[in-house]
């Protein structure tokens, strides 16, 4: 773990809600010079508290509006290894995460598809032909909030 101060904060909480800002920016919005940013912000990245910078897509203005969760029990039967299994959904492009859970499910899938035909589609032709898979169940998203993170 990274020590962070007040300073250190503020540069995430910045670049959490626009990943684009410059060391110059983030300086100016900090009271340091944009070397004395730079600096820090390297040792950011460094540490490990930043692993990288994304673009957040907006998906239904991409065409996919739909999104659907997907909990997912792998079958017992046949031991498939999870690394097979994760091989396998990981080159469905329509996936978007697979995060391996503890509790009710052993993995959780975030799929986007362009209406429920297209999830539909995908389900029966991608995600049902999985090696090793068991129980899938469901949750069509409806709505999503940004919620502030641990850095408030």
């Amino acid at each position: 773990m990274i020590a962070m101060d007040a300073t250190d904060r503020a540069f995430l909480r910045a670049l959490v809600e626009d990943g684009t800002l410059s060391a110059g920016e983030l300086g100016r919005r900090t009271g340091l010079s944009q070397p004395a940013a730079w600096r820090r912000l390297r040792r950011l990245i460094e540490g490990g508290a930043i692993r990288g910078r994304r673009v957040v897509l907006d998906r239904p203005a991409l065409g996919f509006s739909v999104t659907v969760f997907l909990g997912v029990k792998l079958a017992t039967k046949g031991r498939v290894s999870l690394e097979d299994f994760e091989r396998a959904v990981t080159a469905i492009p329509e996936v978007q995460t697979v995060q391996h859970v503890l509790g009710l499910y052993d993995y959780r899938l975030r799929v986007a598809a362009r209406d429920l035909a297209d999830f539909e589609r995908v389900l029966r032709r991608r995600i049902l032909t999985l090696p090793g898979l068991g129980q899938v169940d469901a949750n069509v998203l409806m709505s999503e909030e940004r919620r502030p993170g641990p850095l408030g």
